[in-house]
């Protein structure tokens, strides 16, 4: 059985560490001890998507759940392998409503979190003001270079940078422009808006 030590750990971290390990070797039964009620819900629930058995044990100001393969699931992968492409379109430089501080903190971690995936987006079509994720001194570029190692084809809308006019700027990616996000759009299997 391997341990994982989520207790400092902050989120998303926790379930991309399990999610890790539940990849690694699907038969391993793993302990995973956690501090907080968040981590716990997100990885019980994770692990209960993926076909794990759960059994909880409270410590002292934590949780253990171990975690023993059970009957594999369906994943999302299988899901929507046959249904065409994955397309995530980024029109905000934010996630949300409320709080913008907090818009472009979850964003980045959700671009983070991406990182640390298997199944991942084909294209990535920034348009508005998410084309400032991909410009000169967004703290995005490295994630997005990285993103984009792993096969992500990323592209921008060439109005939109023009409009806020950041089009020398541009430091991930290409330019692209209405018609091809629109047809992407059409023909994916999945298009995901964080």
């Amino acid at each position: 059985m391997k341990q994982i030590d989520c207790r400092n750990l902050q989120c998303p971290q926790p379930v991309i560490e399990v999610r890790k390990a539940m990849l690694a070797d699907s038969q391993q039964t793993l302990e995973v001890l956690l501090a907080d009620e968040v981590a716990y819900e997100n990885v019980s629930r994770l692990a209960k998507n993926s076909g794990f058995d759960i059994k909880e044990k409270s410590g002292d100001g934590f949780t253990s759940l171990t975690l023993t393969p059970g009957q594999p699931l369906e994943t999302a992968a299988d899901k929507s392998q046959a249904n065409g492409s994955t397309v995530l379109v980024c029109a905000s430089d934010k996630m949300g409503e409320g709080d913008e501080e907090l818009g472009r903190l979850l964003l980045k971690n959700f671009l983070i979190t991406l990182l640390d995936t298997i199944e991942i987006p084909d294209n990535i079509y920034f348009v508005n003001s998410g084309v400032k994720l991909v410009c000169n001194g967004a703290e995005t570029v490295e994630i997005l270079e990285k993103l984009a190692c792993r096969g992500i084809d990323i592209a921008s809308c060439g109005l939109c940078l023009e409009f806020y006019k950041i089009k020398e700027n541009l430091q991930v990616g290409r330019v692209t422009n209405m018609l091809e996000i629109a047809e992407a759009q059409l023909n994916a299997g999945r298009i995901i808006r964080p």
